[in-house]
C-alpha cells in the first residue's frame, strides 16, 4: 500500500498507444496507475545506474551475499 503525501490534478496531452502499451508492460489497469508506475520505474532505474558507479573497494558477490544474512565480508 502505498501512502500519497501530495497529489496535483492536472491534464495531460497522451499518446494513448503508449500509455496501452506501457500499461501491458507494467501489468497496470489505469491510466493513473500507470504513468505513477512509469515514474516509479524511471527513478528506480536511475537509482541503479548511480549506484552501478560506487566503488564498493573489492566487495564480491559472496560478499553481499553473506552481508545480506548478517556476515561481514572476507578480509
Amino acid at each position: 500500500m502505498r501512502i500519497v503525501a501530495r497529489i496535483k490534478r492536472t491534464s495531460l496531452n497522451l499518446d494513448l498507444e503508449l500509455v496501452a502499451q506501457a500499461r501491458d508492460i507494467l501489468n497496470t489497469r489505469t491510466t493513473t496507475e500507470t504513468i505513477h508506475r512509469a515514474l516509479e520505474e524511471a527513478i528506480r532505474e536511475q537509482a541503479l545506474r548511480d549506484l552501478a558507479q560506487w566503488d564498493l573497494g573489492g566487495v564480491t558477490l559472496e560478499d553481499l551475499e553473506r552481508m545480506r544474512h548478517g556476515g561481514v565480508p572476507d578480509q
